[in-house]
Parts: C-alpha cells; sequence; structure tokens
C-alpha cells in the first residue's frame, strides 16, 4: 500500500475504519487493515471524508479588495470598481493573487474547484490564460475546472462572442454566461447553448441576480435545457431572485428545475453582502431558498464565489465557514436539517461538476480529508482543522495544531 490510514470515523454510531490507498485509489475499507505501507496515519477516531470541493469561485479577481473598495456595497458598485480595475491587472498580478488564492483553498481541504476565468475586449485573454497556467501548474494539488465567462455581457460588450468560441478552442472546460448582465437574457441564453453543444461541454451561468423577482431568466433557462437534452449538465450560481417569488409562482419555477436537473450553487457569503442594499426596514436575507429547493430535490452546492474584492470583501477559502454561514441563514440547524448540509461542499458539489470516481468508497480516488474532531455531526459546527488533505493518494496538505491553556 502507498497509504494506510488507521482508525477513521466515516460513520457515527459504527466502527471505526481503516483505509487502504495504492495507486491512488482506495483499495480497502474495514475495522482492521493489516499490510506494509509506505506511509501510515493514525486517525485516532478523527472524521474522514471526501477532498471538499468548491464548485463557484473567481480567483482571476480575488484579493483586490484594497485597491477600489465597493464603499456602497452593492451589486451595481462592486461590477463598476471590478471593471474599472480589469484594465491594470497584469499577467503576473492575476498570477499572483489567483495562486494565493488557489493555495488557501487547497489548504481548507478542496480537492477539485471550478472557477470562472473572465475575458472581454478590454483587458483580452490575460485574466484567462494566467487561470489555464495555474491548472496545469496545480494539477497534482487540485482538479480545476476553468469556466468561460464573460462578466461584461456578450452582446453589451461587442466583440465578446468571439472571445467565447476562442476561449473553448484555448481549452476552457465549461461554457459560462451570465443573462441578468445582458440583453436580452434570452437570446444571451441561446448563444450560450449554442456554443456548449458545439463543443459538447456543460453550462455554468451567473442566473437572476436580483433582489426582485420581475424579470427572471431562470424559467427559460429551464425550457431550453429540457429541449436541448441537456438535463444535469447545466449549473446556476446565486439565483437570489427566487426568494422575492410568491409561494405559487416559485413552486412551479422549482418544479421546473427538478426537470431540468438544474444544479444550484447558492453563495451566501456574497449574496448576504450585496443583497436587500435597498430595503429600509426589515431586511431581507435575499438569498436563494435553499430548504425549498433541497426539499424538492434539486442539486444544491454552497460555494464561495469571491474573496475578498469588491463582491465580498472578506473570506479566506474556507468551504467550512460558508457552509456554516449557510446553517442559519437558510434555517438548516435543525436536527434533521444539518446532516444535508456537509454533502453541499462534498457530494452535491462533485455531482454538479461531473466528477468521476468521487467518494469515500473502495475503487474511488483517494481525495480525502482528515478532519480534527471525532463526530460527523458536528464535523461542521465544530469548524475543525483540516489535519490532513489527501490528493490522487498523495499527503498534500497536514497540520499539527498544539493548544497550551496557560494559567
Amino acid at each position: 500500500m502507498d497509504l494506510l490510514i488507521k482508525q477513521a470515523r466515516i460513520k457515527d454510531g459504527e466502527a471505526l475504519q481503516d483505509v487502504a490507498i495504492d495507486n491512488g485509489k482506495i483499495v480497502e475499507i474495514a475495522p482492521e487493515i493489516t499490510g506494509d505501507a509506505k506511509e501510515v496515519i493514525e486517525a485516532d477516531g478523527r472524521v474522514l471524508i471526501p477532498g471538499l470541493v468548491e464548485s463557484h469561485i473567481h480567483l482571476d479577481k480575488a484579493l483586490i479588495a484594497d485597491r477600489e473598495p465597493n464603499k456602497s456595497g452593492t451589486l451595481q458598485e462592486a461590477i463598476q470598481v471590478t471593471a474599472k480595475l480589469k484594465p491594470t491587472f497584469t499577467e503576473e498580478d492575476i498570477y499572483s493573487r489567483a495562486k494565493q488564492a488557489l493555495e488557501m483553498i487547497i489548504s481548507h481541504g478542496a480537492t477539485a474547484v471550478r472557477t470562472h476565468a473572465e475575458f472581454d475586449p478590454a483587458q483580452g485573454f490575460t485574466g484567462f490564460n494566467t487561470i489555464m497556467k495555474l491548472k496545469e501548474e496545480y494539477k497534482d494539488l487540485i482538479d480545476m475546472q476553468v469556466v468561460a465567462f464573460p462578466q461584461e455581457g456578450i452582446f453589451k460588450a461587442p466583440g465578446t462572442e468571439k472571445m467565447m468560441y476562442e476561449a473553448m478552442e484555448m481549452g476552457a472546460d465549461v461554457v459560462g454566461g451570465i443573462p441578468y448582465n445582458d440583453a436580452p437574457a434570452n437570446e444571451h441564453i441561446d448563444l450560450i447553448f449554442e456554443i456548449a453543444k458545439k463543443y459538447d461541454k456543460d453550462i455554468d451561468l451567473h442566473q437572476d441576480f436580483a433582489d426582485e423577482a420581475d424579470n427572471t431568466s431562470i424559467e427559460y433557462l429551464c425550457e431550453k435545457t429540457i429541449k436541448e437534452g441537456y438535463e444535469g449538465r447545466v449549473s446556476v450560481g446565486h439565483l437570489t431572485a427566487l426568494h422575492a417569488m410568491e409561494p405559487e409562482q416559485l413552486a412551479k419555477v422549482i418544479d421546473l428545475m427538478v426537470k431540468a436537473q438544474i444544479n444550484v450553487m447558492p453563495l451566501p457569503a456574497t449574496d448576504l453582502h450585496l443583497g436587500a442594499r435597498n430595503d429600509q426596514y426589515n431586511v431581507r436575507r435575499a438569498v436563494t431558498p435553499i430548504r425549498k429547493l433541497r426539499d424538492a430535490g434539486v442539486n444544491v452546492a454552497l460555494a464561495t464565489n469571491n474573496i475578498r474584492n469588491g463582491f465580498t470583501p472578506y473570506g479566506n477559502g474556507d468551504l467550512i465557514q460558508i457552509a456554516m454561514l449557510a446553517v442559519p441563514v437558510g434555517h438548516l440547524g435543525g436536527a434533521d436539517d444539518l446532516p444535508t448540509v456537509l454533502p453541499m461542499i462534498t457530494e452535491n458539489p462533485a455531482k454538479a461538476l461531473g466528477l468521476k470516481d468521487y467518494g469515500l468508497a473502495v475503487g474511488k480516488k483517494a481525495d480525502l480529508v482528515l478532519l480534527d474532531t471525532k463526530a460527523v455531526a458536528t464535523a461542521l459546527i465544530d469548524f475543525p482543522e483540516r489535519s490532513y488533505v489527501i490528493k490522487n493518494g498523495k499527503v498534500t496538505v497536514k497540520v499539527d495544531k498544539k493548544v497550551n491553556i496557560l494559567r
């Protein structure tokens, strides 16, 4: 064996398990495994989970909050200040910031990530090319999917449509879009599907990011997804407008989303910060209705979105913090609800990203995280250290935490 993890907690109420890893795969899980291993990790009853999956982040825009702050805290100013800064980004600058953000999420247990990479006629492919470079450089530490993302719109920014096709030719993994920041939204969606079908790629949209539900395109997106046979291959981030829908309309929309098998990435750190800025009293949470989506059978995956920029002026790349933020925001702290949250940063995003051989089972890729806590039920609320992060059967992160209480 290459690696043997001894006495890990995989499920509460069941015996501790040994996990044997060889050639990057999990080859055996049993209460006791004997045999030689090149490396042995003594879990001592600590919780072992599949690697965390960061399903929606912008590495190329990370760590710029101090350069041009978003003083109003609105989405409009976030877009404006970022658009102002982008022409000043050099390849070296983007590389340095994106690398730092990438290492943040790796150190916190992410073994896979989907990052949106921007381009437009003003800045060209500087950011996109840099992210593609990092994808190759960090391939032994994290699996990266790169989304071709037109932040400034496509029709609103002439020349972007051609760049979308060029980005796919350059190796983008996913076709991105932003219907709410383009006009008309439905034609934007049509073009995204045209590109995705040409290259047989999945779709990931910034969808209906608004406080009100008076101008949504999610219904059209669902109908288009079904018409094109793309069920299960379309993901949407934000989708905050759903929180403002009347119950009857919302029920119909969610039913349509289930039929289209749309994956939803709520982004609580960003959506709470930017949402409902015009509310004078009884301020709304302005986050997509996570519980209702989950209960209906929609695949829900919590994600970070941004780290310290105009859209989200805080964050450290820790998905467990994002998940814990979603717990009170989405009323997910109940005894029956809390166990559904950890899968929102593991199995659910893995499904959305179409990850192959993912999971904690024999025959799966050995992408694992050993948490410094001893109960799966409290794995989130303990905010545990990631004692070990394992990628393709190799230890990539190790954290030794010692606490001394002085009297």
